[in-house]
């Protein structure tokens, strides 16, 4: 078999996990495997690079940041290789260079055009493990790019279809995907299978499993993907195609995000054309919008129809989305613009949904037995998410698990 193998951050974190690391890739080695190996940078290390540009510059270029952050994946390639070869095998390490990943030009959040893997291959074949640093690629014009948060997913998954492997393993620090967070919920269950969709949604919705783009992709070419953990030898959870027995279920798991933030127009001009001219704003500037709701403003004037658009973005884009919203607001003649950054997405998820009724309804009326007043609701087949104040984030997870009955999940 051909298994690319992912090992994240805190799987690597230190030389006494990176060694581990590579007793585990010789272990797969020896059972007559040929075994690609991707890594993500020592934990802590992106937070410190980028802390260090930021006491350079109050705003550091974007090209310059891929080059400096791409730095700690090849750091971590290098001593995983060294690690391997000191337990006898052959490895060689590549950057995402030297792998041949190409990606467009939209720096620090990079999407995989090509892979040409043709290096890799030849070392493959030659006997080789092969070590490539995640999270990174290249552009046509050679310019080092890397792939946002979590970009090491999306590597494996990319790799794992170039390469045509028979399993794409991710390594993390839980084995699992699991009806909740075990840390809210210390009853939920791990998950012996779950669908691509599922999967796709819960990463979506805040499970830090895996990373949103990796499932799209694993889920567009059928790569099948594992979920392990590289602490402990348990089978991990399988990714795969929907089948019969989990549409049984109806429910298959709780997500909650609290790295959302919400921004609301007030009193905006109720007339065609308001709504495109805010969120291509917002989307020319690479920020993903989630959740969306307009409400009859309280702003607006007699005889003059207006609305409040609120709408959510990852934290991380939000004081960016903030500004550019502002400075719309007043071209389209808002009366103002507010953010709050204390608010979760509670969501949840699961194929069942599409043949049962009734989810939805239960989570409100659960929410609301607690006193937890909705401010937003978005669905699609087969979830149902709630934006709330963040203070009942853990009590949101706990009852809904419980409702809906997962700790007897299989």
């Amino acid at each position: 078999m051909l298994i690319v193998q992912k090992y994240g951050g805190t799987s690597v974190a230190n030389v006494e996990r990176i060694k581990a690391v590579a007793e585990r890739v010789s272990k797969t080695v020896k059972q007559g495997n040929k075994v690609v190996v991707v890594v993500s940078a020592m934990a802590g290390e992106t937070d410190k690079l980028i802390n260090l540009a930021y006491q350079i510059a109050s705003n550091p270029s974007e090209r310059e940041m891929d080059l400096l952050l791409s730095s700690g994946e090849r750091v971590t390639s290098a001593l995983t290789a060294m690690a391997i070869e000191e337990l006898g095998h052959k490895a060689l390490a590549l950057t995402g260079r030297q792998m041949g990943i190409f990606t467009d030009a939209v720096h620090t959040k990079a999407k995989i055009e090509r892979i040409s893997a043709e290096r890799a291959k030849n070392a493959l074949n030659e006997g080789y493990v092969v070590v490539v640093a995640g999270f990174q690629g290249i552009t046509e014009t050679e310019d080092v790019t890397t792939l946002g948060r979590g970009g090491s997913d999306l590597s494996a998954v990319a790799i794992a279809h170039a390469l045509n492997a028979d399993l794409c393993e991710i390594y993390t620090d839980v084995d699992g995907v699991y009806t909740a967070d075990p840390r809210i919920v210390p009853d939920a269950k791990k998950l012996n299978k779950i669908s691509y969709e599922e999967m796709l949604e819960l990463a979506s919705l805040g499970s830090k499993v895996l990373q949103t783009r990796s499932v799209e992709f694993a889920m567009k070419y059928g790569v099948p993907v594992v979920v392990r953990s590289s602490f402990n030898d348990n089978p991990g959870t399988l990714v795969t195609k929907e089948d019969e027995d989990m549409e049984k279920v109806v429910v298959s798991g709780i997500a909650h995000d609290v790295n959302q933030a919400k921004i609301t127009v007030m009193g905006v001009p109720d007339k065609p054309g308001i709504a495109a001219r805010l969120f291509k704003g917002i989307a020319d500037a690479n920020i993903v919008v989630d959740m969306i709701v307009q409400n009859i403003s309280s702003a607006k004037e007699p005889d003059k129809p207006a609305t409040d658009i609120s709408f959510t973005v990852p934290k991380a884009d939000s004081k960016k989305a903030l500004k550019i919203t502002e400075d719309i607001a007043k071209e389209l003649g808002a009366k103002g613009v507010d953010m709050r950054e204390d608010i979760a997405k509670i969501s949840v998820v699961g194929v069942g949904m599409r043949t049962h009724s009734g989810v939805a309804a239960q989570m409100f009326d659960t929410l609301a037995r607690h006193g937890i007043n909705i401010m937003a609701i978005s669905t699609s087949e087969i979830k149902v998410s709630c934006l709330i104040d963040a203070k009942y984030t853990e009590l949101a997870v706990r009852v809904l698990h419980d409702v809906f009955e997962l700790a007897k999940a299989a």
